[in-house]
């Protein structure tokens, strides 16, 4: 009975806390495009279009795996939705010189951001990476998933499809 009650009471806490995200505003905190200039979070926009927001580091495979198979449909995706994506990197001030060479090298066509403090990481509460959100045309928070396995960025552009009318 009292492991039934823990499990009750762990996945109410857990409901809440994803909850407390959903459909609210992405935080506003100042981090860094690529090449070190300030970037508020406000910017995060895409003229009333769904926005997909993906935290990874360079250290993360299954994070890049994602990228990668992002940057695959991303033309795509865009002449069908016109999302947008951006990939916010958490590697830290001493990794983040290495990061631009690594987008380049992977010529990936998204917006990419940098998160050297962990201002933006903490602010949405990412613990686990890849974790990726997903933007109503409002900038609302309308759906969020952790890890990556091949095939979830279908399952994904389903759901943009959804939030931008299209299905």
């Amino acid at each position: 009975m009292m492991r039934t009650s823990i499990f009750s009471l762990f996945a109410l806490l857990l409901f809440f806390s994803l909850g407390s995200l959903a459909q609210s505003d992405i935080p506003q905190v100042t981090i860094k495009t690529l090449d070190g200039k300030p970037f508020s979070t406000s910017e995060i926009t895409n003229d009333g279009k769904p926005v997909i927001l993906s935290f990874w580091a360079l250290w993360c495979k299954p994070c890049q795996k994602e990228l990668d198979a992002f940057n695959e449909n991303y033309a795509d995706w865009q002449d069908e939705t016109g999302v947008k994506i951006y990939a916010v990197s958490i590697d830290d001030s001493r990794s983040t010189a290495r990061v631009m060479p690594m987008v380049n090298g992977k010529a990936w066509e998204f917006e990419v951001l940098l998160d050297p403090n962990s201002d933006l990481k903490r602010a949405m509460n990412v613990n686990m990476i890849p974790h990726t959100f997903l933007l109503n045309g409002e900038g609302k928070i309308v759906s969020q998933h952790t890890a990556y396995f091949e095939g979830a960025e279908f399952e994904l552009f389903d759901k943009v499809k959804k939030i931008a009318g299209i299905e």
